[in-house]
């Protein structure tokens, strides 16, 4: 069965998790995605010591080829690849490449149907613009970090890289819309998107509360409702660990109260609606509380199946790592890697039925088809080879040059 993007070749210039993460869902739906690191490696080979997890995560099924960027021979290979390719990624700071002389104006000379993907903290241009931008900062800039936490304690991030991942996603669908465009017109484009930009519509909650009250309202609601607009809803203690219990209709407040043997409560005026819960959520949490938490989480989560309320263990990493829902639809997969061994990575969280993702292939060694690839692509001899490498212009994986 053909892929999606199975014609579609990307020189994939992503680092750290931003643009790896966009280049991987091309990679996912079919595309040849070409990854283009330093003579060294990108940031996430040299975090820690070999190449870390994340990196392995992020760069399945890509292909890997080492260039100098910053010679003006490495320059001319890439150059000579962006005439035979589709998509450019990239997510560098502001300036790099157009510093490295190979900025979108350059690129489009070369090839007028080439789609120029950039990803950044806070775009092209504005205020913000010219900032050093990494996922913590943009946190802090986008208002993550004001909203997470608890109110009588500092601001905090969120755990996951929500910045990068959501700026490497949404530049993915810019691609995806960008080469459907480009069938109607044939032209390429440029495509930016900020991290700023992308979690900006995330606040809906916390944005919603601010203007409905004139800007009377906790910015850091702990697990409450970011908008303190629903009730319960919040995460309570078991005696082994917590429960997030949610109830957005009265119905299911109703079925809460008769698994938690309150149906006394059933009338009470101070609860018949979700406005009148939300006035008095301390009461609320003290309820749910009392009978949460002298169960086992996963005794309270199958009763509260059957009760068909929203609710979720609080499930830790170590759980997360081996989830039986995410194994039975393959987003954890278990591959072979020819340095590390069996390793786990994700699958795609994108499903066509038409174009199914079939095999997840190990995260390439750095530089590992960078002679396939120039001979592929741009038929360079065995001795032209040689000498780029003897330049230290490529590199290719040790194994492969011994």
């Amino acid at each position: 069965m053909k892929k999606a993007l199975e014609d579609i070749v990307v020189l994939d210039l992503g680092q750290i998790y931003n643009g790896p993460y966009c280049s991987l869902m091309l990679a996912f739906q079919g595309a040849k995605v070409i990854k283009i690191e330093p003579i060294k490696g990108e940031n996430l080979r040299v975090r820690r010591k070999g190449d870390s997890h994340e990196l392995l995560m992020l760069n399945s099924n890509k292909k890997g080829v080492s260039i100098d960027l910053k010679s003006e021979e490495g320059k001319q290979l890439f150059l000579d690849l962006v005439k035979k390719a589709d998509v450019v990624v990239e997510n560098f700071s502001l300036g790099a490449m157009d510093r490295l002389g190979l900025g979108y104006e350059v690129l489009k000379k070369v090839n007028p149907g080439i789609i120029y993907a950039s990803g950044k903290g806070y775009g092209l241009d504005g205020p913000y613009a010219e900032r050093l931008a990494m996922d913590l900062t943009i946190q802090a800039m986008g208002g993550v970090m004001a909203t997470t936490g608890f109110a009588d304690k500092p601001p905090v991030k969120a755990g996951p890289a929500l910045c990068d991942f959501l700026g490497g996603i949404h530049l993915f669908g810019g691609i995806t819309t960008a080469l459907y465009q480009r069938e109607k017109t044939g032209k390429g484009q440029l495509i930016e998107v900020s991290m700023h930009d992308a979690i900006y519509p995330t606040l809906a909650s916390a944005l919603g509360a601010y203007y409905s009250s004139g800007g009377k309202v906790s910015q850091r609601t702990g697990n409450q409702h970011s908008g303190m607009a629903t009730s319960p809803y919040n995460v309570y203690p078991t005696e082994d660990g917590n429960i997030a219990i949610l109830c957005v209709a009265d119905r299911q407040w109703h079925s809460l109260l008769r698994v938690m043997g309150r149906e006394d409560l059933l009338a009470d005026a101070r609860f018949q609606t979700n406005v009148d819960r939300s006035a008095n959520t301390k009461l609320v949490d003290e309820i749910v509380t009392s009978w949460t938490s002298n169960k086992k989480k996963l005794e309270v989560s199958d009763v509260l199946i059957e009760a068909n309320v929203p609710h979720a263990p609080v499930l830790s990493i170590d759980e997360v790592a081996d989830d039986p829902h995410l194994k039975y639809r393959k987003m954890i997969r278990e591959i072979e890697h020819p340095e590390v061994g069996k390793i786990r990575v994700p699958g795609s969280p994108i499903r066509l039925s038409e174009s199914p993702l079939e095999e997840v292939v190990a995260a390439p060694l750095l530089g590992e088809h960078t002679d396939e690839v120039l001979q592929e692509m741009l038929g360079l001899s065995e001795d032209q080879l040689k000498l780029l490498h003897q330049k230290n212009i490529i590199r290719q994986k040790e194994k492969v040059m011994q």
